[in-house]
């Protein structure tokens, strides 16, 4: 049977969800270990991992974008070198990789295959990108966890290579309602600059979801509330509408779901400014920064009886996993 390292960095919520529902379908056709770097993620993969390596991670900041800072602090160039010396790419007859840097450069290395299956993919193919996107924009999302080949997953099917979001079980399961309230997951904003300019939209009821907060309080309208995967998805289903990042996975799920959704791209991240650019050109509402000017756009963006798009993403699963065994995988079956 086919051995394969299947590898995701925990750096964001949407790799793990892709492999909560991937890596059990990869094992019906071949054996399958995990490797998880990085440590960003909300989300517990609820799999067994059989390496875990530090990898190279980045820390949300409070004002809009990543704090360079504390992620070059909490780095080490010796120990990043290290680990890709060291991930066993060579037990392997193939590895799949969603945007993992550690186990893709030790391929490129190694001279090993190694193909993607991740939405940054994606967005090196013919894709929706905005007219000012720096040249070097493109070669960072093409050497950050370089592949020889592989498939994408984005809102919409812009090539033969691109498949819709996965869904997680958990969201196809739930039943959406709407009980006139919103939810927010803005990760690189505090959420004391959040609860700031949204208790000002005092007739909407906001709960926030926030890696700065430690514990749950409330400010007038607004509550907020430190991670919680469960939580966040019970809310999700029931809220009105949806403000958070351009990231992949939270805006797919509000649309799979069919609620209001407005995005806020966070700053010198060119992957969340694609995604804006492709959910622009949906209907959805599209906030370049958010501060106290925001609070008409965001009245307006409530007061509004439609989401502002004419579409649902479908729960796709076994077309991607189809593809990838059939060009990728050489089985007996």
């Amino acid at each position: 049977m086919v051995n394969i390292l299947y590898a995701l960095q925990a750096t964001g919520n949407g790799h793990i969800c892709r492999g909560q529902k991937i890596i059990p379908e990869l094992k019906k056709y071949c054996n399958v270990h995990v490797l998880i770097s990085g440590s960003e993620s909300d989300i517990n993969l609820g799999l067994k991992v059989d390496y875990s390596y530090h990898g190279f991670s980045y820390v949300f900041g409070k004002t809009g974008g990543i704090d360079w800072i504390k992620s070059i602090l909490r780095n080490n160039l010796f120990r990043l070198l290290r680990e890709i010396r060291n991930v066993p790419v060579q037990k392997y007859d193939l590895v799949i990789n969603d945007f993992e840097p550690l186990t893709a450069w030790a391929c490129k290395r190694r001279k090993i295959k190694c193909i993607a299956m991740s939405h940054q993919y994606a967005l090196l193919l013919n894709t929706p990108k905005p007219n000012n996107t720096p040249i070097y924009a493109n070669w960072i999302l093409k050497n950050y966890a370089p592949v020889s080949d592989g498939i994408g997953f984005h809102f919409k099917k812009y090539s033969k290579k691109t498949f819709l979001p996965i869904i997680r079980n958990s969201i196809l399961d739930k039943s959406p309602v709407n009980q006139n309230f919103f939810v927010v997951y803005l990760p690189a904003i505090c959420d004391k600059k959040i609860s700031n300019v949204l208790k000002k939209i005092c007739k909407i009821k906001w709960f926030i979801f926030s890696k700065h907060c430690n514990k749950p309080y409330r400010v007038e309208n607004v509550n907020v509330f430190p991670p919680s995967d469960t939580e966040f998805q019970n809310l999700l289903s029931k809220c009105e509408g949806v403000l958070c990042g351009a990231g992949f996975e939270t805006p797919s799920e509000a649309l799979y779901l069919g609620k209001k959704l407005m995005v806020v791209p966070m700053k010198n991240q060119f992957e969340q400014h694609y995604n804006a650019e492709a959910l622009r050109e949906l209907g959805v509402h599209v906030l370049k920064n958010f501060s106290k000017n925001s609070v008409k756009t965001l009245q307006k963006w409530c007061d509004e009886k439609n989401t502002g798009y004419d579409y649902k993403i479908a729960d796709e699963i076994q077309a991607p996993i189809n593809h990838i065994v059939k060009n990728f995988i050489k089985t007996d079956n």
